[in-house]
């Protein structure tokens, strides 16, 4: 790296010092890729599928939300980084990259994937060539839960929970209908179970109690130690014979 080059990444880092976070996809990609050469269609896994899924139909024009992710996510990121205190900033790759690494970690110790892909034809048009790319570059394993639900849902939580939706109130339907396309995405272009989907949801729930109520939290098992605690004693009778 150049002297110049140098500088311009000290002066990024002294301007910006909570960048440091997103050091995170040198642990994050590494990861990934070795679960992708790793666990595939040729490896041990759980298949994960439901009855549910086989009622959903495939549908390529939802190949559109799902390459969009990868522009809300890390768009989101960037403009929290820049334009946002560093207080939501830091509580959005809090939530996202902690659910990640769950995520990951799940696929590592449970290995699993799906095999409801349908054939599809590229001449079909242009979105079916899309998803044939998408086929090929994107194995069908570690799927569980849903990296694209989750950061979806928690991209969405960051706009919500931030001070910018108070003042322009279109952000919040707009945010949300876009993660919700997502998730439709996830399932219509037969890339994940519905089980995977909900996995997502409840780590969202739970990292959205722990990270964004983490004073509601905190307090209502800490009333509920107290409670436990402070539980009144059971009233002994004893009984004397009368003489």
């Amino acid at each position: 790296m150049s002297v110049k080059a140098m500088k311009t990444v000290k002066k990024f880092f002294s301007q910006y010092r909570q960048a440091w976070v997103l050091l995170y996809v040198f642990i994050y990609f590494p990861w990934f890729f070795w679960l992708e050469r790793h666990v595939t269609i040729g490896t041990p896994f759980t298949n994960i599928h439901i009855a549910f899924d086989d009622l959903i139909p495939f549908c390529e024009y939802f190949v559109i939300p799902y390459f969009f992710w990868f522009f809300f996510v890390a768009g989101s990121v960037a403009f929290f980084l820049f334009r946002r205190p560093k207080s939501e900033f830091y509580r959005m790759t809090a939530f996202l990259f902690i659910g990640m690494t769950i995520c990951l970690a799940i696929c590592t110790l449970f290995p699993n994937g799906q095999t409801m892909r349908p054939p599809v034809n590229p001449e079909k048009n242009m979105f079916s060539r899309w998803i044939v790319a998408l086929y090929k570059t994107d194995t069908s394993t570690n799927v569980f839960p849903s990296i694209h639900v989750f950061a979806s849902l928690g991209v969405n939580l960051a706009w919500w929970n931030s001070e910018i939706s108070k003042q322009h109130r279109w952000i919040r339907p707009v945010s949300t209908v876009t993660a919700v396309s997502i998730c439709l995405s996830t399932v219509f272009l037969k890339q994940h179970s519905v089980l995977d989907g909900l996995g997502a949801v409840v780590l969202t729930i739970v990292l959205y109690f722990l990270i964004y109520q983490w004073e509601f939290t905190r307090e209502f098992f800490r009333s509920g130690t107290t409670k436990s605690r402070t539980r009144r004693p059971r009233r002994v009778y004893s009984f004397k014979r009368k003489m």
